[in-house]
């Protein structure tokens, strides 16, 4: 069972500026590596919001015709992924990028492949109402809650306005919070113990930060830049995904995608925004060749002239040294009727 913690904790969350600022919530049970979780100030966490919320992420109710949930995609037996290249959707039309795991989600600050969401209340009603994902009306979905008498009280006990739309993104967004995982090899090397990365995981990780640069996007600790880069995935796609130019509307941003987070890595195959690679060798080659070669690429990424030797290093580091030891692990909840 997911262990919720109920006590505060001083918390560093971005103001809509981006500055710093203070705020209290309840997360202090984290794993080691897991300093701050992002919760907004109009949604403060609470024991019965994360409760509704995940039994509204494994409902099938929440699409249009009742045949996936927001689970069918972000697995719990998949690293809350899948491991498909492409997802279908209530329709059986496929996704058209590769499915994100939603583990340590709270850590961002952007969300969706492109960026395009600023927080995860505005990413959870996407899925909702896109026709290739769960394809439901927000009024259709507001009215079939309310006639679900448990989740019409459950909504009313929590929210003065009871069941909206918005709350629905609150108690979704309030619950994948709770996705944390951490205290990997790395994680406790950080934490002061030295042995944590004996052998070839710590060769690996020398690698990772020293002559493969990959920490230069994937910083340490939270294993991301929170930026968008050109990495050249996806350029043999004849309907190449627009990514965050589709957003800015300039040439240049074509080709960037958010840098992933890293942990439990081993767990969400298969890789990038296209799923083009299935193994984590794949994605270490694909690096080691200097990417997909395009007008735009991003200057980090140039051939690395890694020996066959550092390599399964590399990989053994990003398998075996970010795994974490805790996990999260729940039991489906039980849905109203």
């Amino acid at each position: 069972m997911l262990r919720l913690a109920l006590l505060s904790l001083f918390l560093l969350t971005f103001k809509a500026n981006g500055s710093l600022c203070a705020q209290e919530t309840y997360f202090s049970d984290v794993p080691l590596g897991i300093d701050w979780i992002i919760v907004p100030q109009d949604n403060p966490m609470s024991a019965a919001k994360v409760e509704l919320g995940k039994r509204l992420f494994f409902d099938a109710r929440l699409s249009g015709n009742g045949t996936v949930s927001c689970a069918s995609c972000h697995d719990p037996n998949k690293g809350w992924a899948d491991d498909r290249k492409f997802s279908p959707g209530a329709h059986g039309e496929l996704t058209t990028r590769n499915v994100p795991s939603v583990v340590n989600v709270g850590l961002h600050r952007t969300f969706f492949w492109d960026g395009r969401a600023a927080s995860l209340e505005e990413q959870a009603l996407v899925p909702l109402t896109n026709p290739a994902e769960m394809d439901i009306e927000l009024g259709e979905l507001e009215n079939r809650l309310r006639q679900i008498d448990g989740y019409r009280s459950q909504f009313q006990a929590i929210f003065a306005d009871g069941v909206t739309a918005q709350n629905v993104a609150k108690c979704l967004a309030a619950f994948q919070r709770t996705l944390v995982a951490g205290e990997t090899a790395y994680d406790r090397f950080r934490g002061g113990h030295a042995n944590a990365l004996a052998g070839e995981i710590g060769r690996g990780s020398g690698i990772f930060f020293g002559k493969a640069n990959c920490g230069n996007c994937h910083i340490a600790k939270v294993y991301t830049d929170h930026k968008l880069h050109n990495i050249g995935t996806g350029l043999d796609d004849t309907e190449q995904d627009r990514e965050l130019a589709g957003q800015t509307g300039k040439a240049a941003d074509g080709g960037k995608f958010r840098t992933p987070l890293l942990r439990d890595l081993a767990l969400t195959a298969p890789y990038f925004h296209d799923g083009s690679k299935t193994t984590l060798e794949e994605v270490v080659d694909f690096y080691n060749e200097g990417g997909g070669k395009n007008p735009h690429l991003d200057p980090h990424i140039v051939p690395l002239k890694l020996t066959p030797e550092e390599k399964k290093a590399l990989v053994t580091f990003l398998r075996e040294g970010l795994r974490s030891n805790v996990y999260p692990q729940i039991e489906k909840p039980r849905l109203p009727k």
